[in-house]
Formats: C-alpha cells, structure tokens, sequence
C-alpha cells in the first residue's frame, strides 16, 4: 500500500511520528513565532527606507488612515499612512501620481504580507507634481468651478479691499504702494503664510474669513479680495492650487482677483478666481483707477455736459427765432379783438337804452290806468265789504246774546257744557251772564245755585267798525 505522504528516517525511510533528529540545532518553531521573527527581521533591516513608485488603488478609510500600493513595471508593495502623517499631506493622493515615500517595512502577520508605513509621502518631480495639478484641474473643471458663467463683476470703484498675503515681504509692500499711488482706499491685510506646511488652510480660512464679515458691522465687509504671493517654483505656489484654497475663491461672494506668482506662473486659484493679475502690482492696478484720471475724465465729461446743454440752448433759441418771424404782429393779433370789442360795446349801450325805453313805456301805461275816480270807486267797494264782515262778526258774537238774556254753560274746568246729560255729569256748573257768572250744584233733575260769586264787569261793547278804524 503506497501513502501519499511517507515518513522518512534518517537514512531516508519512511516515518510516522516526528521525532527530533540527532545533530539538527533548529528548535520547532509556532506559526506566530515565525511570523515574529520575520517581522524583528524586516523591520530592524528596514528601518527606514524611501521608495520612489507610482501610487495605486488610493483609499482614504473612515478613521482617516490613508492607503495606498507603490508599484513600478515589475512589483508592487502596499504602504499604510496613519490619520496623522495624512492629515499633514501637502497635497491630496491619486491614483497614477509617482511619488516617494519615506517610512520603515514591516510585515502584517495576519495575512501574511509585508507593508511599508509611510511617515512622509512627497510628489517624486516636477513632472509629477504637474501631472497632479492636471488631474486636480480636471476633476474641480468638471465640477464647473472654473466656468465663466461663476464669474463676478469686479467693482468699479471698491472702498474697502481685502488682501490675502503674508504680512512680511514685498507682495504687501508692493500692493500698498501701488493703491496709494492710484487710489487711496481703505485696506484690510488678513496674515497667512503662503508656503509650507498649513499655509493651504491659512489662505482658505482668511478667504472664507472676508466672506463671513457682516455688511455694516464693527469690520469694514470688503468689496474686493485680493490673494497674492510673489512668484517662486511649482513645489513653492503649491498652496495655491490646494483643493481647500480652489473652493473657498469659488465659493466667496466677494469678487476676487488671484495674483499668485509671475507672469508665467498659473495656479488653479487663478482658475477659479473672478480676474487673474500676472503679478500682485498688476492686481492693484485692476482693483482700483488712477484717481487722476478718473478726475480728469469727470472734469472733461462734464465740460462736454455743458457744452451740449449750451448747444443745445442756442439751437433751441435759434429755432424760437426763426418760428417767431412767422408769426403775425401784435397788432394784427390784437386788431379782430378789439374790432370784436368794439362792437359788443356798441351792442351793449343800444340793448340799454333799448330796455330802458320799454321800461318807461311800460311805466306810462301803468301810471295812466291809475286815475283818481277808478281808485275812489275801488276805495268804496272795499270800504262796504269790511263793514258788511264786521256787522257779521258782530251777530257771531256769543256775548251779543248773553246781552238779549241767554247764558253760557261751563263746567268746573271752563269747557262749555252742550247738553242736560253732560251738565249732570259735571255735577257743578258755572253759569255766564252780561252781567257776571253763577255758580250753581246739579241735583237730580235740579239745579241749587251754589255761594253767589261777585258779579264781574261786562266786558266793554266793541266798538262799531268803520271807516276811522282803517285808518
């Protein structure tokens, strides 16, 4: 029966057990003792090391390790970079970027596989750094940061400029002096560095810092921010075209003009910026006019406001001129008016004396219908109708009868009484003679006189009615 795999002795023969072979000095050894004897040797052989390689599979995990593999035509080692050498990378890690990366190698024993830790990882040439910025112009260009439709309207004439710089060198110098020269405005310098490590963040919080000033509050709010530097390699400007800087320009509100560099120097800030400046001078010469010039171009435009207005004033004079030869004199004007005045006065004094004929005419026909003998006659007849209504009014009179020996009932109130059912009612009546009244008691069918009241005077006769009471 063959076993697959036989056991062999010393001599060659094949064995079950393992048995401990005379003369052999290498003790048996666990997986995990393997795995760290292996990692104590590569790791105090390789201690430190600087592996130049193009990055691949770029990852950046949830706790902020970053990983990535390091590979060349014929290999390729994976590297880890822990969360704090990341967060210090001067730039953001992609995929095809050759770089080189500083660290020690060691070995995972879990999966058995060897690793470098990267303590620094830097671009490898200028040629890579500029393979980086085209992948990073690319990336942000597709996101439309860069479009020209996102560009601001930088303004006229801004009376407070803020400006992105270091406080020390002659970029600030520079940019001071020429606004001066210009236009004296009022600027706010906000500090950073613009190199090195951190100087990315400095540059992006300091723009995002001018954004978030309130209008009218204790800090001037700027209308117009400046970000320079002075010129220097691509590895120097390279804050410039950080991520952070590219989309704090993109995103102020305040118009921006990037004056990073030289002539020759272009920075993704450049891109995203409102108005590129070939240098940090150029960038006060954009922000602001020469104030002399713009004096001597209020001064000359209002030399020609008031030429035109006087032009404008002789043409009008001369057309005045010109339209008041056509028009007729005052004369003639006035000459069909006063005619027509004229004449409604004559009509006027003829419908006067006009009226005032028939007036007295009509006066005169009047006055001779009033003769003497007609008013005489008129005087009569009136005469005796007013004695024929008095002599009426006379035989009306209730006390011409009480005269002839009649009475006037009354009851105690004065009503006059005008019948036996409502004299018996009454009860006490008041009876009216000529003479004076009587107060009398009804009782039954008679009627007692009561106490005799003093008799008053007859009210005097009224007197005959005639021609001496009308006049």
């Amino acid at each position: 029966m063959n076993t697959p795999f036989p056991d062999t002795d010393h001599d060659g023969a094949a064995r079950l057990l393992a048995e401990q072979t005379p003369g052999d000095n290498a003790p048996d050894m666990t997986v995990s003792q393997l795995s760290a004897a292996i990692k104590r040797t590569v790791e105090d052989g390789f201690s430190r090391v600087r592996v130049r390689g193009e990055l691949s599979g770029t990852k950046r995990a949830a706790s902020g390790h970053f990983y990535a593999a390091l590979k060349d035509d014929n290999a390729l080692i994976d590297m880890v970079m822990w969360k704090g050498q990341a967060a210090r990378l001067a730039f953001r890690p992609e995929d095809g970027i050759e770089v080189i990366a500083t660290g020690k190698l060691t070995t995972y024993p879990g999966r058995s596989k060897y690793q470098l830790v990267v303590e620094s990882l830097e671009v490898a040439g200028e040629g890579a750094l500029m393979l980086l910025f085209e992948k990073l112009k690319a990336r942000l260009g597709a996101e439309g940061l860069f479009d020209q439709e996102r560009k601001q309207v930088l303004p006229r004439l801004p009376r407070v400029i803020g400006v992105v710089t270091s406080p020390t060198g002659a970029v600030i110098r520079d940019i001071l002096h020429r606004l001066a020269d210009r236009f004296p405005m009022h600027v706010i310098v906000w500090p950073v560095l613009v190199q090195g490590d951190g100087a990315a963040a400095q540059v992006a919080n300091a723009i995002r810092g001018f954004d978030a000033i309130a209008p009218g509050g204790p800090v001037a709010r700027p209308d117009l921010v400046i970000v320079a530097r002075g010129g220097g390699s691509i590895e120097d400007l390279w804050a410039f075209n950080e991520e952070i800087v590219v989309r704090a320009i993109a995103d102020c509100r305040i118009p921006t003009i990037s004056a990073v560099g030289h002539e020759t120097d272009t920075t993704l800030a450049d891109y995203a910026a409102d108005r590129r400046a070939p240098t940090p001078t150029a960038a006060a010469e954009i922000a602001v006019p020469v104030r002399a010039e713009l004096q001597e171009l209020l001064l000359h435009r209002a030399g020609r406001m008031i030429a035109a207005a006087n032009r404008h004033q002789a043409l009008a004079g001369e057309r005045l001129t010109a339209l008041a030869r056509h028009l007729p004199k005052r004369e003639a004007l006035y000459a069909p008016q006063r005619q027509r005045l004229d004449d409604s006065g004559d009509r006027l004094d003829r419908a006067q004396r006009h009226r005032l004929a028939m007036t007295a005419e009509r006066l005169a026909t009047r006055s001779g219908a009033l003769r003497p003998a007609l008013l005489a006659r008129r005087w009569d007849r009136d005469r005796a109708r007013l004695e024929g209504l008095g002599r009426l009014l006379d035989s009306l009179d209730p006390r011409a009868l009480l005269s002839r020996g009649y009475a006037m009932v009354r009851d105690a109130d004065g009503a006059i009484v005008p019948g036996a059912a409502k004299a018996r009612a009454a009860g006490h009546l008041r009876l009216q003679f000529a003479d004076g009244d009587v107060s009398v008691a009804v009782t039954g069918d008679d009627a007692l006189p009561l106490a005799p009241k003093p008799a008053r005077k007859a009210p005097p006769a009224a007197p005959k009615r005639g021609q001496g009471e009308l006049f």
